[in-house]
């Protein structure tokens, strides 16, 4: 487990909310935090924001110059929609928050192309050119379509932001969370069952005895067998501690992600509280 420090977030109750860093993995994309001192309803709202309103930029138009290969134009714009882009939020705007006013200008949209003749073979992400190199596909190995022998695939794309609550594809990862589990190990008989059955996640024999893998009790929610395994001589209850997991889908990083969730939320209610400001 790692400490990367606590810091305040507000008063709530008299206490402090403490935030502190799980694990962080930059390169695989994900990261886990624990919480203390909130309530489900801050939680669950910082997540809605981050699937739903933090931006990423994806593709929503395509125009075909070419294409005789076995999907249709469709089924081909659809996978391409889903192809997850790196995004850089300080050079692109939303386009309803940009001074073209959504009419299309460099500042809001992005063009790439395709162009892909294979005698049998398939077309990969890393063949799209995007105008913006910051700007490319996450994964480059991800697969379009199938060329066979005289099949081509030719075509224009726009990119844009957008936000997760439009579509999922602008969607920046998978964010849940959930209360920190409390694990009391009574008599258990079959020790090597509950390890076993756990995956070795959660729990491990020290001098016959079964413990708990305190760094694995944040990462992995299979306390809950144990309980039925160990005939209930394991209980696991559940406190007030809320633990944060984000995984990025590449687009933009964990941190990127948190931190405009972060900006998002303190903007929505600075907003608020002009608007309430005005009522007589």
């Amino acid at each position: 487990m790692t400490d990367a420090g606590k810091k305040g977030a507000g008063e709530a109750g008299g206490s402090k909310m403490e935030i502190r860093v799980l694990s962080y993995n930059k390169e695989e994309g994900k990261l886990s935090f624990i919480i203390k001192d909130t309530n489900p309803i801050f939680a669950n709202t910082l997540r809605r924001i981050m699937i739903e309103e933090v931006p990423t930029m994806a593709i929503e138009d395509v125009e075909f110059s070419k294409n005789n290969s076995v999907l249709y134009d469709e089924m081909t714009a659809h996978r391409l929609g889903l192809i997850p882009l790196k995004t850089d939020l300080k050079s692109y705007n939303l386009p309803e928050k940009c001074k073209c006013k959504g009419e299309g200008c460099a500042r809001c949209q992005l063009k790439l192309e395709l162009k892909a003749t294979k005698g049998s073979g398939m077309v990969y992400a890393s063949e799209i050119k995007s105008k913006d190199p910051a700007v490319k596909p996450v994964y480059p190995k991800m697969p379009i379509v199938k060329l066979l022998k005289g099949q081509t695939l030719e075509l224009e794309a726009t990119a844009v932001l957008g936000k997760g609550k439009a579509h999922s594809k602008w969607s920046p990862g998978l964010v849940y969370y959930k209360h920190k589990p409390i694990i009391e190990i009574g008599n258990v008989k079959n020790p090597e069952e509950v390890v076993e059955k756990t995956h070795g996640n959660i729990f491990e024999i020290k001098n016959g005895k079964l413990e708990v893998v305190k760094d694995n009790l944040f990462k992995y929610d299979l306390a809950g067998i144990a309980e039925e395994v160990s005939k209930g001589e394991i209980k696991v209850t559940y406190d007030n501690d809320i633990i944060f997991y984000i995984e990025s889908w590449g687009q933009l990083s964990c941190k990127e992600i948190l931190n405009q969730a972060i900006e998002i939320f303190n903007e929505t209610f600075d907003e608020l509280n002009e608007e309430v400001k005005k009522l007589k």
